[in-house]
């Protein structure tokens, strides 16, 4: 009796002992797994060796010894210490990557806040700057012994200030786009060369009002591509825009693009943007493409910016899926190269001898139907409309709105400008339901949004609502009244 319950005992110490080595080994390999274990990959060998002799022993034991009840308790109390230990091995790592993972989520929460601070920071200096000057040049403008000279230098600083906001909310925005990946490219043919001429004729007043000699060197052959021409003109731009107001007075800026070896896939180009100006030191050159990064010198110190343009571009071009880089040494000036790969288009427009016919500017006695639910942007639409020879109708709201359409006479309204954002119906809904009235006359009303809501993809869910155009806010009166020309021209040619 006591000879089975030894040999028993240690058979059961021999299954468990096996046991070990093989919840030993799953342990080892899930540790590899989850960091770098390079260091310790022989101590951690070193147990399944031990655990693997000591199930060779059991064996011998078992097969061709005779145990005793002492040798036979001791090698089964051996197995299920060795398993208790694996145990609490396994609740041990388990508490210390819980405890690591807690402190990553903390470390990662602090750098949140910290940087949500510093973003603050900035957006509070860079924002009250341009406001400094709106509310001062106000104060100044109001004041009764300001001459009619005087008020209207200042409205002119006051509208400088109002733009340089406005452009500092687009970056703000547009980097927030790129951040959280709905950054959308919009791949059309486009004619590379044109995008590049057109981009250094946008900034060749800048550099000749500044004093600065301007050269371009355009070499590509195959100029018609599939590609996004807005952004890749936005990304030269900044780059063109940076260079002009870090190069002083009688320094220079050149702009090339350049097509690489031929294939038969892809046009590669090259774009150089370089400039003799102050440059940047080798620290700030290595984040130079990261967002709100400003270096801190006394001649950097004057120059407005957001510390944006850079961090948007590199995000224009990883879209595209290129690179950028920049070349720079304090002092002697910065070089930022682009390398682009662009399919080639197999079709594409072609250039037309004809010019474009001039405006018609045939606003006058036009009923427009203005639904705005803002007094304060309901009034400035309403004056800058007026003043072109619109007639106005408003509504404050889409329902008020579909219930003017539906009744009046069909014709009455030449368009409706329509806002989004608005109380009992928004914009898209009113304009869904004005396409769906009876009467084709009224149904067919041309509806243009007005909106604050300015991204691409605000304008294509605009044009899937039924809309024919799209003015953003804050109103640029020039682009309102083309966006509106080009509206009501259309509507006359389908009539």
């Amino acid at each position: 009796m006591i000879d089975t319950l030894s040999c028993g005992m240690v058979y059961a110490g021999s299954a468990l002992m096996a046991f070990n080595v093989f919840s030993y080994v799953r342990f080892a390999r899930g540790i590899s797994r989850q960091g770098d274990w390079q260091r310790e990959k022989r101590i951690l060998r070193l147990p399944i060796l031990l655990l693997a002799l000591f199930l060779c022993g059991y064996l011998a034991v078992g097969l061709w010894g005779t145990p005793d009840p002492v040798v036979a308790g001791i090698l089964f109390g051996g197995s299920v210490f060795v398993a208790v230990m694996l145990v609490l091995l396994r609740r041990a790592v388990e508490r210390i990557r819980r405890q690591e993972h807690m402190a990553a989520a903390l470390e990662a929460a602090e750098k949140a806040s910290a940087a949500k601070t510093f973003f603050l920071s900035n957006m509070s200096h860079d924002l009250r700057t341009p406001l400094n000057a709106v509310i001062g040049y106000t104060a100044l403008a109001r004041r009764e012994d300001a001459t009619l000279a005087q008020a209207r230098d200042y409205l002119s600083k006051i509208d400088a200030a109002g733009r340089h906001l406005l452009e500092i909310i687009d970056d703000v925005l547009e980097m927030s786009r790129i951040e959280s990946g709905r950054l959308n490219l919009e791949n059309t043919p486009t004619n590379l060369t044109e995008v590049v001429k057109n981009a250094a004729d946008l900034m060749r007043h800048q550099m000749e009002e500044k004093g600065i000699r301007f050269e371009q060197d355009i070499r590509i052959r195959r100029p018609w591509v599939l590609c996004d021409g807005a952004h890749l003109s936005r990304a030269l731009m900044n780059l063109l825009g940076n260079a002009c107001k870090f190069t002083g007075e009688g320094g220079e800026v050149s702009l090339s693009a350049v097509e690489g070896e031929a294939t038969e896939g892809a046009v590669a180009c090259t774009f150089r943007v370089k400039d003799n100006g102050i440059g940047m030191s080798p620290a700030f050159a290595q984040k130079v493409f990261t967002p709100f990064e400003r270096e801190r010198t006394s001649s950097v110190s004057r120059i407005e910016g957001t510390g944006l343009g850079m961090a948007i571009t590199k995000g224009f071009v990883d879209a595209m899926g290129g690179s950028i880089r920049v070349n720079t040494r304090q002092g002697a000036g910065t070089e930022f190269i682009m390398d682009l790969s662009f399919p080639p288009a197999q079709t594409h427009p072609e250039p037309s001898d004809v010019p474009p016919a001039p405006p018609s500017r045939r606003f006058s006695g036009a009923r427009l139907l203005l639904v705005e639910d803002n007094p304060i942007n309901q009034e400035i639409a309403r004056l800058l409309l007026e003043h072109e020879g619109f007639l106005l109708d408003t509504a404050s709201d889409g329902r008020e709105a579909v219930d003017k359409v539906r009744d009046m006479p069909p014709g009455t309204y030449a368009a409706v400008l329509m806002d989004i954002q608005m109380p009992v119906m928004d914009g898209y809904a009113a304009t869904r339901a004005i396409r769906a009235l009876d009467d084709p006359g009224r149904a067919g009303v041309p509806i243009v949004a007005m909106t604050a809501n300015a991204f691409e993809e605000d304008r294509q869910a605009a044009l899937e609502a039924g809309m024919q155009g799209h003015i953003s806010k804050p109103i640029d009166p020039g682009k309102m009244m083309a966006t509106l020309e080009e509206v009501l021209n259309e509507q006359g040619e389908d009539a």
